[in-house]
Order: C-alpha cells, then sequence, then structure tokens
C-alpha cells in the first residue's frame, strides 16, 4: 500500500474500506477533501443527495456514496455507510506526531518510570514518582506532575499540564493547554475574608478518552475527580472537583461542571450547558446547547432550556416568544374592550 504522504490509489481506499469501486483503480488520491472542494486529487464522502450533488458538480476526484447510488461520470466507491468508511480514509492520511525517544532537552526525575517505548520530547518535564506507559508519547513542553501516571498509547500534546496525582488511562489524546489537576474552586468565608479549603484529591481519566485543548478538569477536594472510559470533551470545557463523567459521554465546547457532578452514561452536551453542583443526569441523556441543569434528572431523552425541559415542549415555548409581541397586543385590546362593556361604553 502507499505510503499516506503519497496517497492511495482508487483501488487500494475500495479494499481499506471494503467498498465497491466504480472507476480507474490506479487512479491517485492524495487527500480527503470536503464535498465542495474542487480537488481533482481528493477524495470526500457523500450521505445525502444535497453533498452528493456538490460532489458531483464540482472536480473533486473521487466521492464515496452509499451502496445502492447510481452510476456516474465521476468516480465512486460504494459503501454500507460512507461516513464511517470516509473516517477511516481520514485515518489513514493522518500524519504521525514526531516521537523520538527521550530529547536530550527533557528533565525526567530519577524517580520516575518511563517505559523505554516511550518518547519524550524537547522540554518536556516528568517529576518524582510519575509513570509513563509503553509506546506513550509526550510532546514538547508538556509537564507530568508528582505521581502521575500516564498509561500505555496515549498522546499528550504540548503545554498539557498533569499537576499531581493524575491517573491517565492507555489510549488517551490529551490536547494542547489542557490543564488535569489543578485546585478544585473550594473557599469558605470566615467573616472576614475567603478561606482557601485545601484540595487534596486526585483525577482518574479512563481508557480512550479525548479530552480538548484548553479543557480543564480539577482534583477532588478528596477523594477523586472522575472521567470514565470513552468519554469525549471538546476544548474549553470545565470539569469541577469530585465530579464524576460516566463512560462515553461527549461535551462540546464550554461545558461547564460545577463541583460534586454526576453524569450518568452516554450523555450528550451541546455548548455552553451547564450543569449546578451536586446535581445527578441519568443515561442516554441529550441537553441543547445553553441548557442549565439545576436539578436531578433521570428519564433518558432529549432536552433543552433553563431548566431543560423535554426538546418538544422547548420548541414550542421557542415559537410562542417569537409572538409575544404580537399576543401581548392582543391582550390589551382585549382588556380595553373588557372595561368599555364594563363601564357600559
Amino acid at each position: 500500500m502507499a505510503e499516506s504522504n503519497l496517497g492511495y490509489t482508487l483501488k487500494q481506499l475500495a479494499e481499506m474500506v471494503g467498498g465497491e469501486l466504480e472507476g480507474p483503480e490506479d487512479f491517485l488520491i492524495t487527500r480527503p477533501v470536503p464535498a465542495h472542494s474542487d480537488d481533482p486529487s481528493g477524495v470526500t464522502f457523500a450521505e445525502s443527495e444535497k453533498y452528493l450533488g456538490k460532489a458531483l458538480a464540482g472536480s473533486v476526484g473521487a466521492v464515496i456514496v452509499p451502496a445502492e447510488t447510481g452510476s456516474s461520470l465521476k468516480p465512486l466507491i460504494r459503501v454500507a455507510s460512507p461516513r464511517l468508511a470516509f473516517g477511516m480514509v481520514l485515518h489513514a492520511f493522518a500524519k504521525p506526531m514526531p516521537a523520538r525517544g527521550i530529547d536530550p532537552t527533557a528533565v525526567v526525575s530519577d524517580s520516575a518510570n518511563v517505559d523505554p517505548t516511550a518518547s519524550i520530547g524537547a522540554y518536556a518535564v516528568v517529576e518524582d514518582g510519575a509513570t509513563i506507559g509503553a509506546g506513550t508519547n509526550i510532546l514538547a513542553h508538556a509537564y507530568i506532575g508528582p505521581d502521575c501516571h500516564v498509561g500505555a498509547n496515549c498522546m499528550i500534546f504540548s503545554h498539557v499540564t498533569l499537576v499531581q496525582d493524575v491517573q491517565v488511562g492507555e489510549g488517551c489524546r490529551i490536547h494542547a493547554g489542557a490543564v488535569l489537576g489543578a485546585d478544585g474552586f473550594g473557599f469558605y468565608w470566615d467573616g472576614s475574608r475567603q478561606q482557601k479549603v485545601p484540595q487534596v484529591g486526585g483525577v482518574i481519566v479512563g481508557k480512550n478518552v479525548e479530552i480538548g485543548a484548553h479543557t480543564c478538569i480539577d482534583r477532588a477536594t478528596c477523594g477523586d475527580t472522575i472521567i470514565q472510559d470513552g468519554v469525549k470533551l471538546d476544548n474549553l470545557v470545565q470539569i469541577g472537583h469530585n465530579t464524576v463523567v460516566g463512560s462515553h459521554t461527549v461535551m462540546a465546547a464550554q461545558v461547564g461542571t460545577s463541583g460534586s457532578v454526576t453524569i450518568g452514561e452516554k450523555n450528550v452536551f451541546g455548548g455552553q450547558a451547564a450543569l449546578s453542583d451536586h446535581v445527578t443526569t441519568g443515561d442516554n441523556m441529550i441537553f441543547g446547547g445553553r441548557s442549565g441543569v439545576i436539578g436531578d434528572m433521570d428519564q433518558p431523552g432529549e432536552y433543552f432550556g433553563l431548566p431543560p425541559v423535554p426538546l418538544s415542549t422547548a420548541m414550542r415555548v421557542m415559537a410562542l416568544q417569537a409572538r409575544l409581541p404580537e399576543l401581548y397586543k392582543r391582550m390589551r385590546e382585549m382588556e380595553r374592550q373588557i372595561e368599555e362593556l364594563k363601564n357600559g361604553s
């Protein structure tokens, strides 16, 4: 198979995704592209007629399409799931990050345990008692604090900070600028000023978790803040101390949780959704962007608003809001007419 920096023939791509090729087998594809691209060496995908029309109208080199799609002058690869197949193509074209063993400028404590197959980039720091698993890549300027553990086959990007007592499971990706294990937001009023509550707990991150750039996960006051297996956090997400995020939950950018929140499995949170302290959500719940969870909720379904209500109700409320000026005007007119009738006018 061709190297990803040189490209793949259509035959190779079809074999890679398990698809049926209609087009020249030796046609070289050098990059994946959006459906509207005019790149004659690019490949895209189309699940709907809308995007298929865009792809066929342009000069993109080839299109991955549903199996039932008809013939075209443009090369096609027919598959059961174009999105899944395109994901496989994206993986094939992904460029690996540098991994060169331990860089001479890295600072690694004598008491740290770094697997011989791990890579530590330039100016990265690995502190006392830390462990780095097999095949893990710590990029330049990352900081792995005391007694932190990073499992096997993880990617820790530049300027990530694991402050202290952070446990990261295998297969995780933590993007640039993320901070795990900073103090939780704990203070109390002593009558004259805010006193800090010591934060002495840790952070536990499960397997195959992805944490976006500049996301912050606070250490627990005591015990642990827990991110379970398969969780995906976007950029700029804030997870408060002692929060538990259930497995395979997804959070879009700027979602924030207060302290001691418990989130069920397979939840989805749209951008800027927020959760008050100590609330609990059940499994299989979806919250639209900017929703505010202020009390416990446990029924699976789609919700939106502050407080969240079922999505169908929320959409009706939003439609009515647009008519409020008209309804208010009609109400005032009815009040005027009633007053006239009462006064015998």
